[in-house]
C-alpha cells in the first residue's frame, strides 16, 4: 500500500516537473523574443539619432558628422546582426559561430573608427599617442584574426 502511494506521488511529481519545464521553455523563448525586439528597437533609435545628429552637425562641416553617422550605422549593423541571429535561433533552435564573427569584425572596425586620426594627433601626450597606437593595432589584429576565422569556418562548413 505504501509503495502504491509512493508511485502515485512520484507520478504527480514527474507531471509537475514536466509542466514546470514547459513553462521554463516558454519563458526562455519569450526572453529571446523580447531581446530580439529590443535589439531591433535600439537599432531603429540609433539609426534615427545618427541621421538627426548628421544633419544637425552639417553646419560645422561634413567630415565630423559623417564619421559620427558611420560609427552609429556600424552600431546599427551590430544590433541588426544580433536580431537576425536571435531570429535564426528561434527558427532552428541552433546557433552558429558565423554571425558572432561578423559582429566581432564590425565591432572592432567601429572601435577603430571611433577615434579619428585627427583627434589622436591633436595635442596629446606621447603616452596617450602610444596608447592610441596600441588600441588601433590590437583592434586591427582582431579584424584580421576574425576575418581569417570566418574564412576557415566557411571553408570547413562548405566541405
Amino acid at each position: 500500500m505504501e509503495s502504491e502511494g509512493t508511485h502515485k506521488m512520484s507520478s504527480q511529481s514527474e507531471t509537475l516537473f514536466k509542466k514546470t519545464l514547459l513553462v521554463m521553455e516558454w519563458l526562455e523563448k519569450w526572453g529571446y523574443v523580447t531581446a530580439g525586439v529590443s535589439f531591433l528597437a535600439l537599432g531603429m533609435i540609433v539609426f534615427t539619432r545618427g541621421w538627426f545628429m548628421f544633419f544637425a552637425g552639417l553646419s560645422q562641416g561634413v567630415l565630423r558628422p559623417a564619421m559620427g553617422l558611420m560609427v552609429d550605422l556600424l552600431l546599427v549593423i551590430i544590433f541588426m546582426e544580433l536580431f537576425r541571429t536571435l531570429l535564426e535561433f528561434l527558427k532552428t533552435n541552433a546557433l552558429t559561430i558565423e554571425p558572432f564573427l561578423y559582429i566581432g569584425i564590425v565591432a572592432a572596425i567601429r572601435r577603430i573608427l571611433t577615434i579619428t586620426p585627427h583627434e589622436a594627433l591633436a595635442s596629446v601626450s606621447p603616452e596617450e599617442f602610444t596608447r592610441y597606437l596600441w588600441d588601433i593595432s590590437v583592434h586591427g589584429l582582431m579584424v584580421i584574426g576574425l576575418v581569417i576565422s570566418l574564412f576557415i569556418y566557411r571553408k570547413r562548413v562548405s566541405v
